[in-house]
């Protein structure tokens, strides 16, 4: 494949520049539309959510035919934290030193620019492209993720939009551009306890009902062993607690509550409602009274090994030279909400600095970055 020709730093620094921190759009979602426009694509924002949080969103596409391939990626920043800390202004686009600087440059509107760059030369080179090329550019994935990725998908299905496959293109790589595809995430369910007892004397326990002991009782096997040992392509769940409080000063008061929070990342052994139940045996194990509310943004997918993976890695060494890892590490991102519609990957940039102070790129790395895209899209499309 030719190198890229199309410099996607400029596009990078136009979407720096907009400020748009969720859930504000700050006009990164014009920038975008502009690019894609004059390249044959027809574009449609989706406005969601309370009037006090409106999320825009855009989807734009390109033929009706399939293979349909989707892009997605998110415009919206966290915030950039203490502006003095920062060399530049966060949203200056400034490129110093052979890097790009700004809130977004890693995470990711310097990804969003590669794809569109990469998909500038594609198109040039092949006008009657088979297939069809859809891009799915959220401004709700780093807050709520309420009224973003998720809400543009059931307009999708119910518009016959839902693509073949799709590309996320968060900064995945670890350490070299293309050593890392994400094929999956763990789940994350969030649990927060409150145990009842009876508040009384520490001298006088028979007289009270200390709601800690029960607590810790109903953890403590939680604690003691692996929920599993990992599976094929994830690594074991984990169990932290993450918040432990009783509200109490009084060295001879035993407290009437207890409360903790934790957090379960789960892989494919698992789902939110086994856990949901594992928690509530454990805590009537410990003959509790007690309330359990539970929280989970999203449950664990795996897209397996097959044509569209294996063609994403077969473009990804041919560009980059490097053979992609298949992973499933991390956190969370919107590919949770795609893989319910459709096989996912992740593929991106190095993610060193995403949400630090300073965050860049590499000039040099986005633009291998866009080469890479346009092999895929190469690849999948023909």
């Amino acid at each position: 494949m030719a190198p890229v020709t199309t410099d996607p730093i400029p596009l990078a620094q136009a979407l720096i520049r907009c400020r748009s921190v969720t859930p504000a759009d700050g006009g990164a979602l014009d920038v975008v539309q502009r690019a894609l426009e004059p390249l044959g694509f027809t574009c449609t924002r989706l406005v969601y959510g309370p009037d006090d949080y409106r999320v825009d969103n855009l989807f734009a596409r390109r033929g009706t035919a399939g293979p349909h391939l989707c892009y997605a990626g998110h415009t919206d920043v966290v915030p950039p934290g203490d502006v003095a800390a920062w060399t530049d202004d966060p949203f200056s686009g400034e490129v110093r030193d052979g890097l790009l600087f700004g809130r977004g440059a890693c995470d990711m509107k310097g990804g969003i620019a590669a794809f569109i760059a990469g998909l500038t030369d594609y198109l040039a080179a092949h006008p009657d492209h088979p297939g069809s090329i859809s891009l799915l550019i959220t401004g709700d994935e780093e807050d709520r993720s309420v009224d973003g990725t998720a809400k543009v998908l059931e307009w999708m299905q119910a518009n016959g939009q839902v693509p073949d496959m799709a590309l996320v293109g968060e900064p995945t790589s670890r350490r070299a551009l293309g050593d890392t595809i994400k094929i999956g995430r763990r789940g994350s369910l969030t649990g927060r306890i409150t145990v009842q007892g009876k508040q009384g004397h520490s001298a006088y326990p028979a007289l009270a009902d200390n709601p800690i002991h029960r607590l810790v009782a109903a953890l403590g096997p939680l604690l003691a062993a692996p929920l599993d040992n990992g599976s094929e392509f994830f690594p074991p769940t984990t169990l932290q607690v993450t918040g432990f409080d009783v509200g109490n000063r009084a060295s001879n008061v035993i407290p009437a509550t207890a409360r903790a929070m934790l957090n379960i990342r789960f892989n494919d052994h698992h789902t939110s409602a086994t856990l949901t139940e594992r928690l509530h045996a454990a805590l009537r194990a410990a003959g509790c009274a007690y309330a359990l509310d539970v929280d989970c943004s999203g449950e664990s997918f795996l897209t397996r090994p097959g044509p569209f993976v294996d063609a994403l890695s077969r473009a990804i060494a041919r560009s980059t030279g490097v053979t992609p890892a298949l992973d499933t590490g991390g956190g969370t991102s919107d590919a949770r909400f795609i893989a319910r519609y459709c096989p996912v990957a992740e593929f991106g940039a190095v993610g060193a600095t995403l949400h630090q102070v300073n965050e860049h790129a590499s000039v040099a790395e986005l633009r291998r970055l866009a080469a890479a895209y346009q092999t895929i899209i190469a690849e999948i499309l023909g």
